[in-house]
């Protein structure tokens, strides 16, 4: 049962990792092939950023992502931390159902209904363009929250809630007990919703097909607009960087969590 069971996990990693491993593979090959590998070459990442619309592209993605990532952040924050007030279970099952929405819901419902009611709004607005980069990160910061609440609830339960009266009876206000007890107790949460919500805006696809501009083209449209002619080998170095450096960032956030737990273990 242990040599199954270990072929098993064995054939899960292949298949999950082997075609980032072939994309990683060719965005060094000196050719566009895609079969024949023909040499070692740096030539694609340096046409990567030579591509004009490649680098906006990369830069609209990062500035969306980013934006709605620290705004979904900080608001779903505040939210795990009220609805973890809720002295009644029934509303704050509720609550979390409803929270649960976005999460639960297909993208392309999500999607659609989003564009609906920008549209709609729009036209009642008389704007010119119903449909731009505040479209978009809005509809951006609505599918990550959930994320953030769900990454943060787990900390707050954690909280011993005698710290923050602890606090009070020292003289502290509420809101400086917040920010001196409670935040610095639920960070790691906090950091985990945020990385989680910055990957996930990175790569979607589906909901910015729907709620964005003509104005603002990010990188999963670009990739897709492409796909109807055939993908460049430049895309496979953009990717291959861009998994590079969410690979560092979370190889980092682990060791500064576990470094962490082992500070608080020594006290």
């Amino acid at each position: 049962m242990k040599l199954i069971s270990k072929i098993y996990i064995a054939l899960i990693i292949f298949f999950l990792y082997a075609p980032i491993a072939v994309m990683i593979f060719f965005s060094f090959n000196s050719s566009n092939s895609t079969a024949v590998f023909e040499g070692f070459s740096l030539r694609w990442y340096t046409e990567l950023f030579a591509n004009d619309t490649v680098t906006t592209a990369l830069l609209n993605t990062l500035i969306l992502a980013v934006s709605s990532a620290v705004i979904a952040t900080v608001l779903g924050s505040f939210a795990a931390v009220g609805i973890h007030s809720y002295r009644r279970k029934w509303s704050k099952g509720a609550v979390m159902s409803v929270t649960n929405i976005p999460m639960m819901n297909p993208d392309i419902v999500t999607g659609i209904s989003m564009m609906l009611l920008f549209v709609f709004f729009g036209r009642m607005l008389a704007l010119r363009n119903s449909l731009n980069f505040i479209t978009l990160l809005i509809a951006h910061v609505t599918f990550n929250l959930p994320y953030v609440i769900l990454s943060v609830m787990p900390k707050l339960r954690q909280l011993d809630t005698h710290l923050s009266e602890a606090a009070l009876d020292l003289g502290c206000t509420p809101f400086k007990a917040f920010f001196k007890v409670i935040l610095p107790s639920i960070s790691s949460g906090i950091v985990t919703g945020f990385i989680m919500t910055f990957t996930l805006s990175l790569d979607d696809f589906v909901i910015s097909y729907f709620t964005t501009g003509p104005d603002f083209q990010t990188l999963p449209l670009l990739i897709y607009s492409m796909t109807k002619r055939r993908v460049t080998p430049d895309m496979y170095a953009l990717s291959t960087l861009m998994f590079a450096a969410v690979l560092t960032l979370l190889i980092l956030f682990n060791f500064a969590q576990a470094r962490a737990t082992r500070k608080k273990a020594d006290r």
